[in-house]
């Protein structure tokens, strides 16, 4: 999914920027190795270092990288594998590092006057069980009730509109053929994201 989405980009005349968290190892452990600048070498405040290291340019290089792939985007795509309802712990680890305060979010810039206004993001991810078993009274639930916490605590929180999600439910279960035409329907639809019209996510 990642590599047709990037292919069809290309093809289609988009500039692309990835992150492959695993390829690339991008350490998802959040410390002082975080920043160059230091504000407090006593407690280590993630946040006062952040918005520090706003101010002085003293995020680490790799930390520093993404967040310029986030300023430079006019699209946001994560894809990945749902784990535990949730984003694996390889994402969550890069949220947690590279999405900073000041530089990315805060002093005023969230919702509605977040720093990345204008800009979309969009889920495509894949399920281990069927769709059946995420709608409201399913086996897991609500799959937009799931999902808020991703689309109204991340892309809505930073000023970004959400596009409807890229859902493949139970990858693992249907067959190659079944397979390649949900590749071939996200490769039509990611070319075409920016004519896209935003969801409605709700506060709750």
């Amino acid at each position: 999914m990642f590599n047709g989405a990037v292919e069809a980009l290309k093809a289609a005349g988009h500039e692309v920027k990835t992150t492959d968290i695993y390829e690339d190892n991008f350490d998802p452990l959040t410390s002082r190795k975080n920043f160059k600048t230091v504000k407090n070498p006593d407690f280590l405040k993630p946040q006062a270092e952040e918005s520090f290291a706003s101010e002085n340019d003293g995020f680490a290089d790799d930390v520093r990288v993404e967040i310029e792939k986030l300023e430079w985007c006019d699209i946001l795509i994560f894809q990945f594998p749902l784990s535990w309802f949730t984003v694996p712990a390889g994402l969550k680890g890069w949220l947690d590092r590279v999405l900073v305060m000041g530089r990315v979010y805060g002093y005023g810039n969230i919702y509605d006057t977040g720093k990345f206004k204008g800009k979309k993001g969009v889920l495509s991810f894949t399920t281990g069980g069927p769709q059946p078993a995420y709608v409201k009274g399913g086996f897991n639930g609500d799959i937009d009730a799931i999902l808020r916490p991703l689309h109204r605590g991340i892309f809505e929180f930073l000023g970004m509109s959400v596009l409807k999600p890229n859902i493949v439910y139970a990858a693992a279960h249907g067959t190659d053929e079944e397979r390649q035409q949900k590749l071939r329907e996200w490769q039509t639809r990611v070319v075409a994201l920016d004519a896209e019209q935003p969801i409605e996510v709700g506060i709750y």
